[in-house]
């Protein structure tokens, strides 16, 4: 990544952080920062919480596998790839293979990183990667967590796409995986 210019915004200086809350699936952070030309300071919130994975998973005979659940923050369904945390020291692509096994029974194939982004940096350090996985076939039993319960779908390439495009699909780090996914689907079969 470029550095910024000298008339460019300029990187505040981190004094120290302090824990205000934690939870099971994040800390919030309160984080001293000081302006380096105006040498003000103030304190900005922060969540901090492991890094997360998204799994693309591609049939053998062309097929998305989606999961449908209840979301809390939502207090409804949504429509998603499946995913999870990434334990401490895990490779993005073992735990998509992992979360795809556990959540679907969805195994096999070839998997690789499509992509990784910051789920939102104005207020959050972990990072979301994609994966995906090509050429899986239904091959286990489901492990869901304690609190996990889905549905899990499959449906033709074209038609999940249009469901993102169409507003069926509204999870925002599953769009950035299909979009991550898309122009390898377009280019392999011909830019349909």
């Amino acid at each position: 990544m470029s550095q910024p210019s000298e008339h460019g915004p300029a990187r505040w200086v981190r004094l120290g952080e302090r824990t205000l809350a934690e939870t099971r699936v994040l800390d919030l952070r309160m984080i001293r920062y000081r302006h380096p030309r105006r040498q003000t300071e103030r304190e900005f919130v922060s969540i901090h919480a492991s890094d997360w994975v998204n799994v693309v998973p591609l049939t053998t005979d062309g097929r998305l596998v989606l999961v449908r659940q209840f979301r809390y923050g939502i207090n409804d369904f949504s429509l998603e790839v499946p995913g999870g945390v990434i334990e401490d020291g895990e490779d993005p692509v073992v735990a998509g293979l992992r979360e795809l096994a556990e959540e679907t029974g969805y195994a096999g194939g070839a998997a690789r990183l499509l992509g990784s982004v910051h789920p939102n940096p104005a207020i959050q350090d972990n990072r979301c990667h994609a994966v995906l996985a090509d050429g899986v076939m239904r091959a286990g039993a489901l492990a869901w967590d304690e609190d996990e319960e889905m549905e899990v779908v499959t449906a033709p390439v074209d038609d999940v796409l249009a469901w993102a495009r169409g507003g069926q699909i509204t999870h925002s780090l599953s769009l950035t995986a299909l979009m991550l996914f898309e122009p390898l689907w377009r280019a392999r079969h011909g830019g349909r």
